[in-house]
């Protein structure tokens, strides 16, 4: 039966422009998303532990601490490489990691569910300073007693404030961050603050220690204007989940990186990856760093640009060509115009004021992509290639090949 691409891409662009993602729970992974024991989920397309770059390797050896499956780094490295241990993409599950980022079954999630859509995706919640994050593969004891932390403490407080308030609207909380300067992937400063203001109150009510209290506001509220790409990476996987498996569709359904290959899933061909080698990222580097200390892109935080933020959105975010390096804000403008000639539509939600009120490009088409040679911007952190911090923050332009491999897939799937 020959199939409609216009009107399927239509319907495509139409679910993740209708989507109003809310936060509503906070549950670990071995329930929110029935992973079994000895299992862990990783950003990027599959690979396997022989394969994974350093920062990676060195988030799935905390990973390992973290459960007690071993006493030790060197004996959590023998028992990955073991094959005792599943691997998994983290897009396999409806969930996505930021950076170099796996979850464990302990791990606490973010749960987003989608009301329009019937969808639901999961993140886990940053543990802590740039400096000992398992998302850019820090594994000592300070990274692990952050997790314990945020396991422990914070997550136990969310859950009690959103069982005290109902679920919190990630949908209207982006829109209005966008409108004050976020691009929502690499800038999140605005979206943090409203976050903060949103919790704040109800927090005093679920969390009687005055401790606790304090060491979650400050949490909350110091040195971490970056804690709302959680939130907001799992709303824009809850949309993009939407277009999964919908026939006939060319557009985009997943953006992601595991810091050796970059891939792809497009909405009508299910689950399938299409990859290519993930590229070096040009941007800013913090003092003392070069790209020569740089890993290749990783994360699945390009969730951001497949749901049309990120670096389709720059024209929003005055700051954020500072922190990645663009030429100018009038460079960041030019880049969203740019987008919106390989997306098939755009969305109203996100309006665009430098572009007349426009709103962002949204549901980016490998026919057009191919066509026009031209692939997605993806706002992004830099990792350091050994695990354990970032160093910079840039713009990652992505292969073509894999949007090439999925176009003739396609055309084998729909002669």
């Amino acid at each position: 039966m020959a199939v409609s691409i216009g009107a399927a891409n239509r319907e495509a662009v139409d679910r993740l422009c209708r989507a109003r993602p809310a936060w509503t729970g906070v549950r670990p992974a071995r329930e929110a998303l029935a992973l079994a024991p000895r299992s862990l989920l990783h950003a990027g397309p599959p690979i396997a532990w022989e394969r994974m770059c350093a920062p990676m390797r060195g988030a799935v050896i905390a990973a390992v601490l973290f459960e007690g499956w071993a006493k030790t780094p060197a004996d959590a490295e023998r028992l990955a490489g073991s094959g005792e241990v599943e691997f998994a993409p983290c897009h396999s599950r409806g969930a996505v990691g930021p950076m170099a980022g796996v979850i464990s079954p302990s791990t606490p999630l973010l749960v987003v569910e989608d009301p329009v859509n019937h969808t639901t995706a999961c993140t886990f919640i940053a543990d802590g300073p740039w400096g000992h994050q398992l998302r850019f593969g820090a594994h000592g004891p300070e990274t692990l007693a952050g997790l314990a932390w945020v396991r422990d403490v914070v997550a136990p407080a969310f859950q009690k404030v959103l069982e005290l308030e109902g679920p919190v609207d990630l949908a209207s909380l982006m829109a209005q961050a966008l409108a004050m300067g976020d691009e929502m992937h690499m800038r999140n400063a605005a979206a943090t603050g409203l976050l903060a203001r949103r919790l704040a109150a109800p927090l005093v009510a679920a969390v009687p220690d005055r401790a606790h209290l304090e060491a979650i506001m400050r949490f909350l509220t110091r040195d971490n204007d970056q804690l709302f790409l959680a939130w907001s990476m799992a709303a824009a996987k809850a949309a993009a989940h939407a277009i999964d498996g919908l026939a006939g569709s060319t557009i985009v359904s997943a953006m992601a990186r595991n810091g050796v290959e970059f891939g792809i899933r497009v909405a009508g061909l299910g689950d399938r990856w299409f990859t290519g080698p993930a590229s070096l990222v040009e941007g800013l580097y913090f003092p003392g760093f070069t790209a020569a200390d740089a890993n290749r892109d990783t994360g699945d935080s390009a969730i951001m640009e497949t749901y049309g933020l990120g670096g389709l959105a720059m024209a929003a975010s005055p700051a954020v060509q500072k922190i990645v390096g663009a030429k100018s804000f009038a460079d960041a403008v030019a880049t969203s115009r740019s987008m919106s000639e390989i997306c098939a539509g755009t969305n109203p939600l996100f309006p665009l004021a430098p572009l007349n009120g426009e709103g962002t490009p949204t549901g980016i088409d490998i026919r057009k992509v191919v066509r026009v040679g031209l692939a997605p911007a993806i706002n992004t952190a830099i990792a350091h290639k050994s695990a354990g911090r970032m160093i910079g923050a840039g713009i990652a332009t992505p292969p073509l090949q894999p949007f090439v491999d999925a176009l003739v897939a396609f055309g084998d799937l729909h002669p």
